[in-house]
């Protein structure tokens, strides 16, 4: 291990960057731990930007003390990319979390037109009629600034152009290690 760190600290000293031109020496790794499905919503989310998700709670005048979880991450994510197995959305973004390509923010995407479709699917209205007073609480799925290298270096056409994508800030949270939200 000490050989491979020393040759890591000789490849950090050397003036060409090779590295540049193939990105991360994680991606090629990556490539092995993604379903074709997960590829799909990565490049959804560089084209397409952040998605709203929701998460259904107890409200009313209980919610203003304390809340439960009803429904977490509802998202239409899975629809929008074309997935084969949208039933697995929930388990392919934790892998892609797990991975650091993608983060659960708990601001909302900044039009909240977007939020009217997903509040009126199936899933989300019958969470919210589980329970006498239910709370939907606006969240949104973003693209690491590592998730979007890795797009563009490994998923994306060569041909593309960069300037049809849509801006990847990180959200607020992410500078604190919040985790992500519950149930995602």
């Amino acid at each position: 291990m000490r050989e491979r760190g020393a040759a890591l600290m000789q490849r950090s000293r050397a003036i060409d960057d090779d590295e540049a031109d193939t990105g991360h020496p994680a991606f090629s790794r990556m490539l092995d731990e993604l379903a074709p499905d997960e590829a799909r919503l990565l490049m959804m989310l560089l084209e397409h930007g952040p998605q709203p998700s929701v998460d259904v709670r107890t409200g009313g005048p209980v919610g203003l003390v304390s809340s439960q979880l009803v429904a977490p991450g509802l998202t239409m994510i899975g629809a929008r990319a074309g997935l084969r197995r949208p039933e697995q959305v929930p388990a392919y973004l934790n892998n892609l979390f797990r991975l650091g390509v993608v983060w659960f923010s708990s601001e909302p995407v900044r039009d909240p037109l977007e939020y009217q479709v997903l509040e009126a699917q199936p899933d989300v209205l019958e969470a919210c009629r589980s329970v006498t007073f239910a709370k939907v609480v606006r969240r949104s799925i973003h693209l690491t600034p590592f998730g979007e290298d890795f797009c563009r270096a490994a998923l994306l056409d060569e041909g593309a152009s960069r300037e049809r994508f849509p801006e990847h800030d990180a959200p607020p949270e992410a500078a604190s290690g919040e985790p992500p939200p519950e149930g995602l």
